[in-house]
């Protein structure tokens, strides 16, 4: 019994040992296993990587062509033509009052060979700090003149600034567009500053004449009240009683008469002289 059980420990002591062997062997391979997978991830990862930079550049680069693209075509459409001579002439004044209407005329001379077609004429209000920037946008002139070579050309344009507008700058931008026989077109600025919006002030207005009204009115109502003032006053004095006495007849002077008026009165009379009367009828009183 005893050798049997020896034999048995014997063979799990040699069996063991093999085990942990074969254990760490596939413990060992699975994990090269799964770093061979990672790093295979790890590749995946940067070259997807790589080709979102790639992707990214691209875009830029497209956007950049882009925009320069547009800038190209921008430059092209302002860029006016050397055989193309422009004036202005502002025929209401240098000055731009609000909510009234300006007016300008432009020339146009065809100094080259070839023909050009007017089209259009516009006008703008800008940002005085940026151009790009509109504050007001007037309706553009259709004009579909043809100017013949060596042949001028003039066009009259009127606008009206806002009232709004009125003490503030503003970039003002007059352009004119035309093409030649090629269908090439081009446009010229002819007028590009900073000018203000002048408010002017009228004789007389609506709110100025119901001011002076207003004033009219409380200057007759103030004197009015002060004479209202005063009569009440007056009313309230006690009224100075005058004593008169009586003149009897004895007390009648005649003395500021002329001496010859009295002789005349005598002769001219033959009653009694009025002294004479005066004393008679004093003593008829008595």
């Amino acid at each position: 019994m005893f050798n049997f059980g020896s034999k048995w420990l014997l063979l799990f002591l040699l069996a063991f040992p093999c085990g942990l062997m074969s254990l760490g062997q596939v413990q060992a391979d699975s994990d090269s296993a799964e770093d061979v997978v990672d790093e295979a991830d790890d590749a995946v990862d940067e070259e997807e990587d790589d080709e979102e930079v790639l992707v990214e550049e691209d875009q830029i680069q497209n956007t950049e062509a882009e925009e320069d693209d547009t800038d190209e075509g921008a430059d092209k459409l302002v860029t006016s033509h050397p055989d193309a001579d422009t004036t202005i002439i502002f025929t209401t004044g240098e000055e731009f009052p609000a909510n009234e209407i300006v007016r300008f005329l432009v020339g146009f001379t065809n100094k080259g060979s070839q023909t050009f077609t007017v089209q259009s004429l516009e006008a703008s209000f800008r940002y005085p700090q940026d151009f790009q920037f509109f504050i007001q946008n007037f309706t553009a002139l259709p004009l579909n003149t043809v100017v013949q070579p060596q042949a001028q050309a003039s066009f009259e344009y009127s606008f009206i600034p806002a009232q709004p507008m009125a003490g503030r700058p503003f970039g003002l931008v007059i352009l004119l567009s035309y093409i030649d026989t090629e269908g090439s077109t081009f446009q010229t600025a002819i007028y590009n500053q900073t000018v203000t919006i002048i408010e002017r002030e009228e004789g007389l207005d609506g709110e100025t004449m119901f001011l002076y009204v207003f004033l009219t009115g409380l200057v007759a109502l103030m004197a009015f009240g002060i004479y209202q003032l005063l009569e009440s006053r007056t009313r309230r004095r006690i009224s100075v009683k005058v004593e008169k006495g009586t003149v009897g007849i004895n007390d009648v002077d005649i003395s500021w008469i002329p001496q010859e008026t009295l002789n005349a009165m005598n002769k001219a009379s033959p009653k009694t002289s009025p002294r004479k009367r005066t004393k008679r009828a004093a003593g008829t009183d008595q």
